[in-house]
This record gives structure tokens, C-alpha cells and sequence, in this order.
């Protein structure tokens, strides 16, 4: 076997090592094996919120334990496949086998990184903001840039998007905008991306052809559901109704439909606008205000447990994450892994896994690698 082929075994073996011990996999078994006998009890649906976590925990587990045993027979079978290769000199197997063991690798190191989602949140769906920074039409077409590269990022991972709130631009994209992703681990991923965003290319609304920088924030927080409590007192909530934005049709801007809620005490809003109905928009706020509050919570506690690193990986408002630069180069670097990318029209396309994982990596383990290659 040659060395190269050795390096990528001992990398499966080494993602699988500590894909088992972070999964506890004896524990794990036995747990998977009581919310089996769980799923099977007629009784489990009388309580549907309860049963359907039951449903997610047992679906979640058994496919990570599934892909944890699947792993390791694929990696025993193309073993043995090279070795039949090299003792009958038959080339063509040797090839097919080692590029099967590149895509376990590949396998085996995503499964690692998911493995890492086990906050509170991480398995939730997520709300994803952006806001156009200053800077008129400029940074306000960055923005929908941004927004369109985070639609297809969950598009390509059979995520489901659905638009909450938007601002349209002055003479193009967008001033704000609040999206809702659907789907296991959407926050846990999207968690990284918090921050400012910054792009620099040839402006083409600028006559002289000149370069300009704009940017934009973005903001995360996860979808709470009823597991976690947050308390809000209804005084200390201002409620605004307005007239709906946007195409739509008649019902559009003729009744106050879309909802407004202020948090006095911190000041935190939230708007929502996406349905016809007044009271159905209202109460969707409210499920994105009590979100908020629970993600600044989050922060508070993740800074309290560990200031040190939080302070060389925070991602909150006011922090330049990332530059986007389309001229006089082309290069998309983070600025707190170093990973970076020679094709921002990829990124700017929903390519965004090699930052992600670097930056969940980075927050796990510290350090973090300087090119999308040493992440794919």
C-alpha cells in the first residue's frame, strides 16, 4: 500500500476513533435501543411535541451510529481490495479502491465536524439576517449578494428557506432581510457566519469604473422550540403594526398586517411580514423575539465559560469576518481561521463548507488551516 494511501486510512480510522468516543458509542446503543422501544409505545402520540423530539433524537442517533459502522466496513472491504490489487497486479482495482477511500475520508471528516454540534441549539433551524452597512446602492447590493449566496448554500443542503422579512434596496438588492432555514443542524452551521462581511470589486454602478468596498452584517440565531423556556414579560414589549412591503397583490400595503415587536429592555426588533394574516405575523415575531433573547443568553454564557477564546473567535455584531475581493485579485479569505478561496464566484454561490467546518474546527480544537484544500 502506498504511503499516501496509509496516511488517508490512519486519517479514517483517526475521524472514526474520536467520532466514537465523542458519541460514547456503547452509551449511545443503548440509548438508540430505548427510544426505539419508545417509538414503538401506541402511547408516545398522546403528547405530539414530545413524540416528535423522540422521532428527531432517535432519527439523528441512528444515523450516526449507522455511518460510524458503515465506515469502518467500507474502509475493512477497500483494505482488502488493495491487497487483492497489488497481489494480482491489477491496477484498476488498486485506483477504484484508494479513490473510494478518499470520499470515506471526506465521509468521515464532515461526520467529525457534526459530531461538534451538540450545543443546546445546534440541531435547530436557524434565522439568518443581513443588513446593508453604509453606503447607499453599493453596500445594499452587497447585501442581496449575501442573502442570495446564504439561499443557496441551504438550497444545496436540502435545506428549506423561508423569507420572513425584507427591505428592498434603493436602486438595487436590499437594505435588510430575515430568512428562516429549515432543517437538522441548520443553526449549528450557520452559527459561524455572524459577523461583517466585506466585498471589494469594480463598482458597476459607478460610470468612472472605480473600486469600492462595501459591507454588510450578518446576524444568526437559532429557532427555539418548547425544550427551551425563555420568559418574556408582555409589558415589556411594544407592538407596531405596518403596512406589508413588497410584491404580493392587492392585499399588499391596503391592511397593517406586518408586526413590529421591540424589546424595551434591550432593545432588540424583530419584524415579520411574511403572511397575510396579522395575528399569524405576530405570533411568528414572537417566536423570533423570544430567539433573539436566547442567543444573546447563549453568548453571554459561551463568553463566561471561555472569555480567552471567545476573544480570538468572536463573531458578533461590529466584527469583520470575511473579505470578499473580486478585483484587482480574486480571493475570499476569513479573517479569523485564514482559509481562503480562489474562486469567490464558488463562494458567492453557496460554496461556504470549508469555512464553516474551519471555523467550528478552530473553535473546537484551536489553530485552523490556511486553504479551502486542507479542509475539503
Amino acid at each position: 500500500m502506498r504511503s499516501e494511501t496509509e496516511s488517508v486510512v490512519e486519517d479514517i480510522k483517526r475521524s472514526v476513533g474520536l467520532l466514537r468516543r465523542h458519541l460514547d458509542f456503547d452509551k449511545s446503543k443503548a440509548r438508540l435501543a430505548e427510544l426505539n422501544a419508545l417509538a414503538e409505545d401506541p402511547t408516545l402520540w398522546n403528547d405530539t411535541a414530545r413524540a416528535q423530539r423522540v422521532m428527531q433524537e432517535r432519527t439523528a442517533l441512528e444515523d450516526q451510529l449507522n455511518a460510524i459502522g458503515r465506515i469502518e466496513r467500507d474502509l475493512e472491504d477497500q483494505i482488502g481490495m488493495i491487497e487483492l490489487g497489488d497481489a494480482e497486479n491489477d491496477q484498476q482495482v488498486i485506483a477504484e479502491a484508494e479513490a473510494t477511500l478518499k470520499g470515506l475520508k471526506a465521509e468521515a471528516a464532515r461526520r467529525e465536524l457534526e459530531a461538534l454540534l451538540s450545543g443546546e441549539a445546534d440541531g435547530n433551524d436557524s434565522y439568518l439576517e443581513v443588513h446593508a452597512g453604509a453606503g447607499g446602492t453599493e453596500s445594499q447590493d452587497w447585501a442581496g449578494m449575501l442573502l442570495r449566496m446564504y439561499t443557496r448554500w441551504a438550497e444545496q443542503h436540502g435545506y428549506k428557506v423561508s423569507m420572513l422579512d425584507e427591505s428592498a434596496g434603493d436602486g438595487a438588492g436590499i437594505k435588510s432581510a430575515t430568512i428562516q432555514v429549515k432543517g437538522h443542524n441548520a443553526y449549528g452551521w450557520l452559527k459561524t457566519e455572524g459577523g461583517v462581511h466585506r466585498l471589494v470589486r469594480i463598482s458597476p454602478f459607478d460610470s468612472n469604473a472605480r473600486r469600492h468596498t462595501s459591507f454588510a452584517s450578518v446576524a444568526v440565531f437559532p429557532v427555539i422550540d418548547d425544550r427551551i423556556k425563555i420568559e418574556i414579560e408582555e409589558k415589556d414589549v411594544r407592538t407596531d403594526t405596518m403596512r406589508s412591503g413588497g410584491a404580493g397583490g392587492q392585499h399588499v400595503n391596503k391592511t397593517e398586517s406586518a408586526v413590529r415587536l421591540t424589546h424595551i429592555p434591550t432593545g432588540v426588533a424583530v419584524v415579520c411580514q411574511q403572511e397575510r394574516s396579522q395575528h399569524k405575523n405576530r405570533a411568528q415575531a414572537w417566536d423570533m423575539l423570544r430567539a433573539k433573547l436566547y442567543e444573546i443568553e447563549l453568548k453571554k454564557r459561551e463568553d463566561k465559560a471561555a472569555a480567552d477564546q471567545a476573544a480570538k473567535s468572536d463573531i458578533g455584531w461590529g466584527h469583520q469576518i470575511r473579505s470578499y475581493v473580486l478585483q484587482p485579485y480574486q480571493m475570499v479569505k476569513d479573517l479569523r481561521t485564514g482559509v481562503t478561496s480562489p474562486t469567490p464566484s464558488d463562494v458567492l454561490d453557496g460554496e461556504l463548507d470549508p469555512f464553516m467546518a474551519a471555523v467550528l474546527a478552530q473553535r473546537a480544537f484551536g489553530g485552523g488551516p490556511e486553504s479551502v484544500e486542507d479542509v475539503e
